[in-house]
Protein backbone atom coordinates (compact mmCIF):
# COMPACT_ATOMS: atom_id res chain seq x y z
CA UNK A 1 0.00 0.00 0.00
CA UNK A 2 1.17 2.97 -0.85
CA UNK A 3 2.39 5.67 1.98
CA UNK A 4 2.71 9.54 1.34
CA UNK A 5 4.52 11.97 3.78
CA UNK A 6 4.50 15.18 3.38
CA UNK A 7 0.80 15.40 1.56
CA UNK A 8 -0.65 16.30 5.62
CA UNK A 9 -0.21 17.75 8.56
CA UNK A 10 -1.62 19.39 11.37
CA UNK A 11 0.15 22.28 13.40
CA UNK A 12 3.74 21.15 13.54
CA UNK A 13 2.30 17.53 13.04
CA UNK A 14 3.16 15.91 10.00
CA UNK A 15 1.03 12.95 9.23
CA UNK A 16 1.45 9.87 6.44
CA UNK A 17 -1.90 9.36 4.13
CA UNK A 18 -2.55 5.51 3.08
CA UNK A 19 -3.53 5.11 -0.54
CA UNK A 20 -2.97 6.65 -3.82
CA UNK A 21 -4.02 9.97 -4.49
CA UNK A 22 -7.06 9.87 -7.09
CA UNK A 23 -7.20 12.27 -10.21
CA UNK A 24 -9.99 13.93 -12.35
CA UNK A 25 -11.04 11.49 -14.42
CA UNK A 26 -10.63 8.63 -12.88
CA UNK A 27 -13.78 5.98 -11.91
CA UNK A 28 -14.55 6.66 -8.14
CA UNK A 29 -13.80 3.41 -6.39
CA UNK A 30 -17.06 1.65 -4.88
CA UNK A 31 -17.87 1.93 -1.58
CA UNK A 32 -20.50 0.70 1.11
CA UNK A 33 -20.41 3.16 4.31
CA UNK A 34 -22.42 2.66 7.22
CA UNK A 35 -25.78 5.26 7.92
CA UNK A 36 -28.03 5.27 11.08
CA UNK A 37 -31.79 5.24 9.76
CA UNK A 38 -33.73 8.32 11.52
CA UNK A 39 -36.85 6.74 10.96
CA UNK A 40 -36.28 3.48 12.91
CA UNK A 41 -32.11 4.11 14.46
CA UNK A 42 -31.13 1.21 12.29
CA UNK A 43 -27.75 0.77 10.63
CA UNK A 44 -27.63 0.77 7.21
CA UNK A 45 -25.48 0.05 4.50
CA UNK A 46 -25.28 3.36 1.52
CA UNK A 47 -22.91 2.17 -1.64
CA UNK A 48 -21.84 4.05 -4.35
CA UNK A 49 -24.56 2.69 -6.47
CA UNK A 50 -27.41 3.43 -4.23
CA UNK A 51 -26.84 6.60 -5.78
CA UNK A 52 -26.00 6.16 -9.80
CA UNK A 53 -26.90 8.31 -12.42
CA UNK A 54 -26.74 11.21 -9.69
CA UNK A 55 -23.64 13.48 -9.22
CA UNK A 56 -22.43 13.10 -5.88
CA UNK A 57 -20.02 15.46 -3.84
CA UNK A 58 -18.20 13.43 -1.15
CA UNK A 59 -17.01 15.97 1.83
CA UNK A 60 -14.42 13.40 3.76
CA UNK A 61 -13.77 15.12 7.02
CA UNK A 62 -11.23 13.80 10.12
CA UNK A 63 -14.50 14.03 12.54
CA UNK A 64 -17.61 15.82 13.19
CA UNK A 65 -16.80 17.06 16.86
CA UNK A 66 -14.07 19.25 15.79
CA UNK A 67 -14.29 22.47 15.01
CA UNK A 68 -13.39 22.99 11.43
CA UNK A 69 -15.02 19.94 10.44
CA UNK A 70 -18.24 21.30 11.84
CA UNK A 71 -17.80 24.68 10.22
CA UNK A 72 -17.26 22.26 6.45
CA UNK A 73 -20.07 20.44 7.00
CA UNK A 74 -22.65 23.18 7.87
CA UNK A 75 -21.12 25.10 5.01
CA UNK A 76 -22.32 22.35 2.52
CA UNK A 77 -25.54 21.78 4.20
CA UNK A 78 -26.14 26.08 3.40
CA UNK A 79 -24.06 25.93 0.11
CA UNK A 80 -26.23 22.87 -2.12
CA UNK A 81 -29.72 21.46 -2.69
CA UNK A 82 -30.33 18.74 -0.65
CA UNK A 83 -31.39 15.70 -2.28
CA UNK A 84 -32.89 16.98 -5.17
CA UNK A 85 -32.42 14.39 -7.42
CA UNK A 86 -29.76 15.41 -8.99
CA UNK A 87 -26.61 15.82 -6.43
CA UNK A 88 -26.42 14.13 -3.36
CA UNK A 89 -24.39 15.44 -0.66
CA UNK A 90 -22.73 13.13 1.86
CA UNK A 91 -20.02 13.99 4.70
CA UNK A 92 -17.57 10.79 5.46
CA UNK A 93 -15.60 10.09 8.48
CA UNK A 94 -14.68 7.56 10.43
CA UNK A 95 -16.66 8.45 13.59
CA UNK A 96 -19.52 6.20 14.08
CA UNK A 97 -22.97 6.14 13.00
CA UNK A 98 -24.82 7.23 16.23
CA UNK A 99 -22.18 10.35 16.88
CA UNK A 100 -23.30 11.56 12.75
CA UNK A 101 -26.78 10.97 13.28
CA UNK A 102 -26.41 13.29 17.38
CA UNK A 103 -24.26 15.77 15.01
CA UNK A 104 -27.21 15.72 12.34
CA UNK A 105 -29.89 15.67 14.30
CA UNK A 106 -29.13 18.72 16.60
CA UNK A 107 -27.78 20.50 13.52
CA UNK A 108 -30.85 19.70 11.94
CA UNK A 109 -29.11 18.90 8.96
CA UNK A 110 -30.74 17.63 5.86
CA UNK A 111 -28.12 15.86 3.67
CA UNK A 112 -26.42 11.66 4.71
CA UNK A 113 -23.36 11.96 6.98
CA UNK A 114 -22.05 8.24 6.30
CA UNK A 115 -19.62 6.00 8.38
CA UNK A 116 -16.18 4.68 7.68
CA UNK A 117 -16.27 3.11 10.76
CA UNK A 118 -16.17 -0.46 10.25
CA UNK A 119 -13.11 -0.80 8.29
CA UNK A 120 -10.44 1.21 6.40
CA UNK A 121 -11.36 0.31 2.77
CA UNK A 122 -12.64 4.03 2.18
CA UNK A 123 -9.67 5.72 3.36
CA UNK A 124 -7.34 3.72 1.72
CA UNK A 125 -9.24 3.44 -1.53
CA UNK A 126 -10.17 7.10 -2.05
CA UNK A 127 -6.63 7.94 -0.68
CA UNK A 128 -7.59 9.86 2.64
CA UNK A 129 -6.53 7.47 5.61
CA UNK A 130 -4.43 9.28 7.87
CA UNK A 131 -1.70 6.34 9.92
CA UNK A 132 -1.21 8.20 12.93
CA UNK A 133 -4.99 9.11 13.48
CA UNK A 134 -7.03 6.48 12.03
CA UNK A 135 -9.49 9.08 10.70
CA UNK A 136 -9.98 10.68 6.99
CA UNK A 137 -7.59 13.31 5.44
CA UNK A 138 -10.10 16.53 5.02
CA UNK A 139 -11.07 16.15 1.53
CA UNK A 140 -13.60 16.63 -1.53
CA UNK A 141 -14.98 14.78 -4.03
CA UNK A 142 -17.08 15.45 -6.72
CA UNK A 143 -18.07 12.16 -8.83
CA UNK A 144 -20.43 12.31 -11.96
CA UNK A 145 -23.37 10.45 -12.65
CA UNK A 146 -20.68 8.61 -15.02
CA UNK A 147 -18.82 7.48 -11.89
CA UNK A 148 -15.76 9.48 -12.65
CA UNK A 149 -14.16 11.65 -10.54
CA UNK A 150 -14.73 15.62 -11.60
CA UNK A 151 -12.92 17.63 -8.92
CA UNK A 152 -10.62 16.22 -6.17
CA UNK A 153 -9.24 18.30 -3.45
CA UNK A 154 -7.05 16.88 -1.21
CA UNK A 155 -6.45 19.21 1.75
CA UNK A 156 -2.79 19.38 3.26
CA UNK A 157 -3.76 21.73 6.54
CA UNK A 158 -6.17 19.50 8.54
CA UNK A 159 -7.26 22.88 9.82
CA UNK A 160 -8.10 24.25 7.00
CA UNK A 161 -11.40 24.57 5.39
CA UNK A 162 -11.68 23.06 1.20
CA UNK A 163 -12.25 25.57 -1.55
CA UNK A 164 -15.69 25.36 -2.19
CA UNK A 165 -15.86 27.33 -5.21
CA UNK A 166 -13.98 24.70 -6.98
CA UNK A 167 -16.01 22.11 -5.53
CA UNK A 168 -19.17 24.05 -6.53
CA UNK A 169 -18.07 24.66 -10.29
CA UNK A 170 -17.38 21.23 -10.27
CA UNK A 171 -21.37 20.58 -9.88
CA UNK A 172 -22.70 22.49 -12.46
Amino acid sequence: MTERTGEAFELDEHLTVLGDRLKVGDAAPAFLLDLMDASDGAIRGVSLADSAGTTRLLNVINSIDTPVCQVETRSWERSLPVDDGRVRVYTVSMDLPFALDRWRQAEDAGHVLLSAHRDEAFGRDYGVLIKEWRLLQRAVFVIGPDDRLRHVEYVADQMREPDYAAALAALR
